[in-house]
């Protein structure tokens, strides 16, 4: 979830540039809230809608296959449709990470009576030079079909170096050592980003914060099964009681 959301903040901020990508004009879209669109039950982790006054473009940032996707975008497009029925609406899954599921191809829902189709991107097929043109989707180069990831690592943080803007060079820079770290050691990220940069973007500290949360609920997890008390693992974690307490329901539920 950690990458798909590092995602979404990047396509919020940077929305022209996926426009132009994705929908192959610089066209400036504004940030529909999932709220405006009646999302229940499903997801919305890793779902950006982006809107003009005639687009409504669906962005969804996958790291691994789902064989529940083609029904979710169906689902997606006719709750966007339910509100704008008179906008153009595109729907685009983007795969972040490489593997060899045929899942990833999956590009239709259809039963007997409906027939719906949406489009997918696999990074790892995409050429390295169209991330290389635009700032906001620089920190998809290292995850396209690059031959020699460290070097195209550093060809990316040769670019954020130049760019005029502190705050862009912390969230691109933030965006950048995340979404590497899905295929290069944390080693060289760090060699050959400046963390000092990064430390400054929302993007790095949502991170950081859902990356201690996930490391507190496995501790809690582990301390739980041990027979701990709920308070103790609380004051050793610095969750929440009442967190802890879900924690262990769900174990006695399993």
């Amino acid at each position: 979830m950690m990458f798909d959301n590092t995602c979404k903040l990047i396509a919020e901020l940077y929305s022209p540039d996926f426009a132009t990508w994705l929908l192959g004009e610089p066209i400036t879209l504004t940030v529909l809230s999932p709220t405006g669109v009646t999302w229940e039950p499903m997801r919305n982790d890793g779902v950006i809608l982006l809107q003009s006054n005639e687009v409504v473009l669906h962005i969804e940032f996958r790291t691994k296959p789902d064989e529940n996707l083609p029904f979710e975008m169906a689902y997606y497009y006719v709750r966007i449709y339910e509100r704008f029925p008179d906008k153009q609406i595109h729907q685009v899954v983007i795969y972040l990470e490489k593997t060899t599921s045929e899942q990833v191809y999956n590009t239709t829902f259809s039963t007997k009576k409906l027939h719906h189709k949406f489009e997918i991107i696999r990074l790892w097929e995409q050429s390295t030079d169209i991330f290389l043109k635009s700032i906001g989707l620089l920190p998809f180069a290292v995850l396209s079909a690059t031959v020699n990831k460290v070097k195209t690592l550093q060809q990316v943080a040769a670019t954020i170096d130049t760019l005029p803007q502190k705050q862009a060079q912390s969230h691109i820079s933030a965006a950048t050592a995340i979404l590497a770290s899905l295929v290069l050691e944390e080693e060289v990220i760090e060699r050959l980003l400046r963390k000092d940069v990064m430390r400054e973007s929302i993007i790095y500290q949502s991170f950081e914060a859902e990356r201690r949360n996930k490391k507190a609920r496995e501790i809690a997890l582990n301390l739980l099964a041990e027979g701990m008390a709920v308070d103790a693992i609380s004051r050793l974690t610095g969750s929440p009681p009442e967190a802890v307490q879900q924690l262990q329901q769900q174990q006695t539920n399993e």
